[in-house]
């Protein structure tokens, strides 16, 4: 059950990203477009990134 990302309400602050302790996550997009993108295959479903989320953009949801 890997995280996913409402890419309407990620703001692509990064702060999922750095508290990834798989580094599955990634930023993607230019600018104010930025958004976080999970490697679901990599993803250890610890839901770090969806406590560390100010935005509620991650989730986990059954694959």
């Amino acid at each position: 059950m890997p995280a996913v990302v409402d890419i309407e309400k990620c703001d692509g602050c990064g702060d999922c990203v750095e508290e990834c302790s798989v580094e599955c996550i990634t930023l993607e997009g230019e600018g104010d477009d930025k958004h976080a993108v999970v490697n679901a295959e990599e993803c250890t479903d610890c839901e770090t990134c969806v406590d560390v989320c100010e935005k509620g953009a991650l989730s986990m949801v059954d694959a």
